[in-house]
């Protein structure tokens, strides 16, 4: 039986990309300029709405998909097709072999608008060829990683389940939703597939059609216990969740107690009142003699939805949320963008900044390093971007100067100690090292959402984040205002 793989790992897929990317390459080819040494970083430029923070993802399926980027016979083929390209220049891709090197943000770290996330270097048709597929590996999985972090922030501890397969953009949305959802903190999936690719918790209970092939409730939840007495959780809400389901839930825990299971009663509420329900089943449950009892919650959740089910003392005690996670319904995309900061020329890195009509638009120049600092109790207070080669300040008062006007000064105080942010990942072609575990990623980020501010965790207006340039690049960005080109 064949070993089923992400994308990611499989060769032909060099073609995933923007046909600009490859009329490019075949120009630099052409203009003898496809090995001019050059940095890009990726970022993003907005956090989405009510959000203080992003959870970094992706990182790991882009540098397996480095590894194996190569261009296949049938590739070539279809290249030659189109009639763009010359066979001299189809000889070159065939030949290809990536030699990049990339520094990035680990998987599960936190990261904000305007700072690198990952760096690429190397020569410049190597750089702009997997533009698009490291926009769309990393855009996607990190917004879903950011949004499942969220919703587990309103779930104050209790597990939430990924239920969106079924919703989610394709095979592949709902593979990559479901690995960036656990890394965001959700404790399993519904995804098989993904729990055997990824190694992931799986979990699951029944449909509404298990209850109603049956010739009565009861005897379709004796069935499911019956098959599965020791994971147990019945859907009560098939035809009447109080005067129906719930009692015939409390019959049948009754019976796998007295069979000798020590099966902790669970259900599942997936319609109407969630929270009058949800108190209305935790009474009855109560009264039978089972006082703790799993009442699990779905339908169309979010965080705003639970958060509310929580102020309104719902006896909801774990969440399964889908479509409004998987597709991250209320911001659909990352404005993630790759740009280049700078070209190698004779052992120097030369600045290189984009400045549009629209300022919001404006890069920030030089190849970078991501210095963040804590204070005494080991809270990040604010990130700063120096130039590679700069001297950096360990702690104290860091001044620089402001991204959005580099003329005026920014500050800040009682910095404790700093981190590089970037780590070499891949090195002159080589991986550096293996992707952690999925656990290990979701322990760091648990661990960074747990070190963050309460204010910059609000569901609604959030602190915002600092993120300033060094007084060097923001000499060199006010240069390059005031004389582009």
């Amino acid at each position: 039986m064949q070993t089923a793989q992400p994308w990611c790992k499989r060769e032909g897929m060099a073609l995933l990309t923007d046909l600009y990317e490859l009329t490019m390459v075949a120009g630099f080819w052409r203009e003898k300029r496809a090995d001019q040494r050059v940095c890009f970083e990726y970022f993003f430029r907005e956090l989405p709405p009510n959000t203080g923070f992003a959870v970094a993802a992706g990182l790991g399926p882009f540098l397996q998909y480095l590894e194996n980027l190569r261009f296949s016979e049938s590739d070539i083929d279809y290249l030659s097709s189109l009639g763009l390209f010359e066979d001299a220049f189809l000889d070159f891709l065939k030949a290809f072999r990536p030699g990049l090197t990339v520094r990035a943000a680990p998987e599960g770290q936190l990261v904000y608008p305007h700072e690198p996330v990952i760096q690429v270097e190397g020569p410049i048709a190597e750089a702009q060829l997997i533009e698009t597929a490291l926009l769309n590996t990393l855009n996607f999985q990190t917004l879903i990683a950011t949004k499942a972090a969220r919703i587990c922030l309103a779930a104050e501890g209790e597990p939430v389940m990924e239920f969106g397969l079924r919703r989610a953009h394709g095979p592949d949305g709902g593979m990559s939703g479901s690995r960036a959802a656990y890394i965001g903190g959700c404790a399993s999936s519904s995804n098989v597939l993904a729990g055997k690719i990824y190694g992931l918790p799986v979990t699951g209970t029944h449909a509404h059609s298990w209850v109603m092939s049956f010739p009565s409730e009861l005897e379709a939840f004796r069935a499911f216990a019956r098959n599965y007495p020791e994971r147990c959780v019945l859907l009560v809400d098939t035809f009447d969740t109080i005067d129906s389901g719930v009692p015939n839930a409390i019959t049948v825990f009754k019976e796998l107690h007295e069979k000798g299971y020590n099966t902790r009663p669970a259900i599942r509420l997936d319609s109407g009142d969630l929270a009058k329900l949800s108190k209305l089943a935790h009474k009855k449950m109560a009264e039978a003699g089972f006082s703790d009892p799993i009442i699990v919650a779905s339908n169309d959740l979010d965080e705003d939805l639970i958060a509310d089910l929580k102020r309104q003392g719902a006896k909801i005690n774990a969440w399964g949320v889908g479509t409004h996670l998987i597709t991250s319904h209320d911001c659909p995309s990352l404005n993630g963008v790759y740009k280049l900061v700078a070209i190698g020329e004779d052992g120097k890195w030369i600045p290189r900044m984009k400045i549009s009509s629209n300022s919001a638009k404006a890069t920030d120049p030089c190849k970078k390093r991501v210095v963040r600092y804590y204070d005494d109790i080991e809270h990040p207070i604010g990130d700063v971007l120096y130039a590679y080669d700069e001297q950096v300040v360990e702690a104290g008062d860091i001044e620089g100067r402001r991204r959005s006007d580099p003329h005026i000064k920014a500050r800040l105080k009682n910095a404790a100690r700093s981190e590089d942010l970037l780590k070499t990942v891949f090195e002159n072609g080589k991986r550096i090292e293996q992707t952690p575990e999925l656990s290990a990623i979701r322990e760091r980020s648990l661990a960074s959402i747990a070190s963050l501010p309460e204010e910059f965790k609000r569901l609604r207006n959030p602190e915002r984040y600092q993120v300033i340039l060094s007084k060097e690049i923001g000499h060199v960005k006010a240069r390059l205002l005031e004389n582009p080109g």
